[in-house]
């Protein structure tokens, strides 16, 4: 079995789908104390350091690996100053968040890992007009006792079974004394699974409804639920937001696939203290009601106030974000479900949004794993790729 080490592991997307595919994590870490939560909920065998990874010493490592051979190194390292929402991306070579990815090299320095795979935002290609992807993959070429080969592609979450048109950038490197080359694993859907698809077996409740165990209302309707709901008797992190009645009939005027910008004459936001003028700020990403026969948009790390359920005039559950982001139900969240400023720690949507969807991750480890005990070889044939081909979660 190949072990790896789960850097920036956040709730557990990529050492999830890393165990489906036969994985062993031997080590995780993050630095949010709600991810430690979730993390020791799901995998309660994986030791986990919680803290700055800069403020560990390979001694500390050390000491959890005993002496175990790392195979692989995964991770994301905190991607704010790469993302394409930051205006300010071509100014921040200084910032101190992308100074985390050199943490990332370090650990590989430390192990000289057979592989890594580090997960990335699609603005860390156009960073200062592609000067920093090249440092990067500079880095990792030279990383090490040996160097790696390195090879970067984006990757599109509903092109392996996510129901979600997320768009990551993944770079994939192998030691370059074992000759391998990294590959990508193939294209598996032509269309995506779709919004009903993934959430219409959860209870339909209203804003406001729902409770910390729930039955399931129905049978799955199909193979995504029935993956879904394979090791899960109940419905957890299915509590529906309070909201006022002014957002509900301003959710009622939203069409699929509209925003709060088409309605925005009579549902706009009002000024804060002064409810009888609208708002002068637009943004139109709020309130986007998901169109049911399509693959979500990306569920970012704010999608609690994002997105509108297709039919239901609410915005998502915790829940239906995980199961956009193909975590099974018996993956359960920790800590509060949604955050204020001044409270500590990433709440449930926030770790949703921030995960690596599992099943992509599956089929990047599934991938690497062939090539790394096997050799390059070829590709799996269309027709194994066209049907649902759910992972085999080796125990």
């Amino acid at each position: 079995m190949l072990n790896s080490i789960d850097l920036f592991s956040g709730c557990g997307g990529m050492t999830l789908g890393f165990g489906w595919a036969g994985f062993n994590s031997v080590l995780a870490s993050d630095i949010d104390e709600n991810c430690e939560k979730t993390f020791a909920t799901n995998f309660p065998e994986i030791p986990f350091l919680c803290g700055d990874l800069s403020n560990f010493s390979q001694e500390e490592f050390d000491k959890i690996i005993n002496n175990q051979n790392i195979d692989v190194i995964i991770g994301g390292p905190p991607c704010q100053g790469f993302s394409l929402a930051n205006k300010k991306r071509n100014k921040v070579s200084e910032d101190p968040r992308n100074k985390l990815f050199y943490e990332f090299v370090k650990t590989i320095n430390w192990y000289n890992p057979k592989s890594f795979v580090m997960e990335n935002v699609k603005g860390l290609l156009s960073m200062e007009s592609g000067q920093v992807i090249k440092e990067i993959q500079n880095e990792f070429e030279n990383a090490g006792k040996f160097g790696y080969e390195v090879k970067t592609k984006v990757l599109k979450a509903s092109d392996y079974g996510v129901p979600q048109s997320r768009e990551r950038v993944i770079i994939i490197g192998i030691r370059k004394d074992l000759g391998l080359i990294p590959e990508f694993p193939a294209k598996k859907y032509e269309t995506g699974i779709t919004v009903e698809e993934a959430i219409s077996d959860l209870p339909q409740i209203n804003a406001g409804e729902g409770e910390e165990k729930m039955v399931y209302p129905q049978k799955p309707a199909n193979d995504y639920q029935k993956f879904m709901r394979k090791k899960a008797k109940k419905v957890f992190n299915h509590i529906a937001m309070r909201h006022t009645q002014r957002l509900i009939d301003r959710f009622k005027a939203i069409q699929p696939g509209k925003n709060l910008l088409d309605v925005w004459e009579t549902h706009g936001a009002v000024q804060r203290g002064n409810p009888n003028e609208k708002s002068k700020i637009k943004f139109s990403q709020n309130n986007l009601r998901l169109i049911a026969n399509k693959p979500a948009p990306t569920i970012a790390a704010s999608f609690q106030s994002n997105f509108i359920h297709p039919f239901l005039d609410r915005n998502l559950t915790a829940r239906e974000g995980a199961r956009l982001q193909s975590f099974p139900d018996d993956f359960i969240f920790e800590g509060m479900r949604t955050k204020m400023s001044w409270e500590k720690g990433l709440s449930q949507y926030q770790q949703i949004g921030n995960a690596v969807p599992p099943l992509m991750a599956f089929e990047i480890a599934l991938t690497l794993k062939r090539v790394l005990e096997n050799g390059n070889q070829e590709e799996k044939t269309e027709e194994q790729y066209l049907a649902f081909n759910e992972p085999e979660i080796i125990s």
